[in-house]
């Protein structure tokens, strides 16, 4: 087995990968065991987007800014005071970074050795005339799994193009924090990130085309909003950008609210007004790592968004050739690359076998309160023409919230009107993605509203909230004594 730093062989290999993040390591651990030689083909940092500049170092920083909330909040319990504030942020950012490497030696480096069906091989990786290249030499491979991740997708507003701006790789290593912050971007990114800023002291406007968390159904973003317009967070939503400038404060975006139609269609509502800040995040997305390496030339196809096109099999347009993780542009989850890229390894080693299957995929958001999905949304179950029902329960009656005394939040569930069998959720709770995971095993197993409603759940635990939610369908859970039902 080589290791980082030795010079391999360049041929001679059952399955190439191109990719060193969790997906690459995925598919290379998973073909190894079965047997394969493999050649593990990094190019930059090891480890990739999670533990290097996404998953990891932004969840330690968010629970951080949370410590820091927490201090504050703790008044709502009569008799508590105190007050908790950010001292150093460079001793905080050095401690995200120590934790990084920790980890990424690991869970990356560190276990290379263990793997002698695995070679490890630095450089930049292309498809030329049917032949894998690495760097310029050609390598002699049967299956190739590509799994190169994706960067920021910045948006094309005028004047963005030669003016300084942060992504999410770039904030999360600022040596300083700005005193405000400009955030382009509602999604998932743009609202972790904006909460935790404004928690460590930034002044934080939050702007985006159409509401916050579009994805998941409108109770939710709006409830969010709510909650952040509550710590001082200035939310602009359904606005269109219009330019972006840099000026002596900072940045200005000029915009321009709108009303859009379910088909995307916009129309200006109102006068146009401009936004000020020291710096600018922009958090719209993130773009497949999928140009300049030949793909198309070689006949792989590539959807509108740059995602390299797959079959159920993980399989691209080019037999033989499969892809996993973020490069696809689905599910750009770590654990969803992780899970696909074994697939695809185990396919490309034994033949297509193994689905990939999404229905029972769980996400979360980690804001406070902390946003988890499962399975079909309202809006989506609505649009594939499904008869559903839907139960709606605030967190105020669930027990844990009002012995927490917050009670920020909600849970929605629907489910199949005729057979009540279950096809969703949405929580909205402070220990929201630590409930979620009973709900994606109720729907992976076919369970139904009133199967979840009839289980025993623990009290004064958030996961009751189900239990609570699933009997909401029939009867006003208000009327229920503690535990009761």
């Amino acid at each position: 087995m080589n290791d980082c730093c030795s010079r391999p062989e360049r041929e001679g290999f059952d399955v190439a990968v191109v990719g060193a993040g969790s997906a690459g390591f995925s598919a290379a651990i998973t073909a190894a065991e079965l047997g394969a030689r493999v050649a593990l083909i990094g190019h930059g940092m090891i480890g990739g987007t999670c533990v290097n500049v996404g998953c990891v170092p932004s969840k330690t920083l968010i629970r951080a800014a949370e410590a820091v909330h927490g201090g504050h909040a703790a008044r709502r319990f009569p008799g508590l005071g105190g007050r908790v504030s950010l001292e150093d942020w460079s001793a905080l950012a050095t401690s995200k970074d120590d934790l990084v490497t920790e980890l990424r030696q690991k869970k990356y480096v560190d276990l290379l050795p263990a793997y002698k069906g695995v070679t490890y091989i630095e450089g930049k990786t292309r498809l030329a005339d049917g032949t894998l290249l690495v760097g310029d030499a050609p390598m002699k491979v049967g299956k190739v799994i590509l799994a190169m991740g994706a960067r920021a997708a910045v948006p094309p507003i005028p004047g963005l193009d030669g003016m300084p701006y942060l992504t999410s790789t770039s904030a999360l290593a600022l040596d300083r924090l700005p005193k405000s912050l400009l955030v382009i971007g509602g999604g998932v990114i743009g609202v972790e990130l904006g909460q935790m800023f404004a928690r460590l002291g930034v002044a934080v406007t939050i702007c985006c085309r159409s509401r916050l968390l579009p994805e998941m159904d409108l109770e939710v973003g709006t409830a969010l909003q709510t909650y952040l317009e509550a710590e001082g967070v200035r939310v602009c939503a359904g606005i269109g950008y219009q330019r972006i400038a840099q000026v002596a404060d900072g940045v200005e975006l000029t915009c321009e609210s709108l009303s859009c139609d379910s088909e995307g269609h916009c129309d200006t509502v109102a006068a146009v007004q401009t936004i000020v800040a020291e710096q600018v995040l922009i958090a719209t997305g993130r773009r497949p790592n999928s140009d300049g390496i030949g793909l198309e030339a070689r006949g792989i196809s590539l959807g509108r968004g740059g995602g390299i096109i797959i079959d159920d099999y993980l399989e691209t347009t080019v037999p033989g050739i499969y892809a996993a993780g973020d490069v696809t542009g689905r599910d750009q989850f770590v654990y969803m690359a992780a899970y696909g890229a074994k697939l695809a390894a185990r396919n490309a080693v034994e033949g297509n076998q193994h689905r990939y299957d999404n229905s029972a995929m769980p996400s979360v958001v980690f804001t406070d309160p902390q946003v988890a999905s499962v399975g079909l949304t309202e809006a989506a179950a609505r649009a594939q023409g499904l008869d559903v029902k839907v139960s709606l329960l605030p967190l105020d009656a669930v027990p844990r919230a009002l012995a927490a005394r917050d009670t920020r939040g909600l849970i929605k569930l629907v489910a199949d009107n005729g057979s009540d069998r279950l096809l969703g959720g949405q929580i909205m709770a402070p220990e929201g993605a630590d409930s979620i995971q009973t709900l994606v095993l109720a729907i992976k197993y076919g369970m139904t509203a009133t199967d979840l409603g009839a289980t025993i759940f623990p009290y004064l635990t958030t996961v009751e909230g189900l239990k609570l939610a699933a009997q909401t369908f029939d009867m006003d859970v208000a009327m229920l004594s503690c535990c009761a039902g």
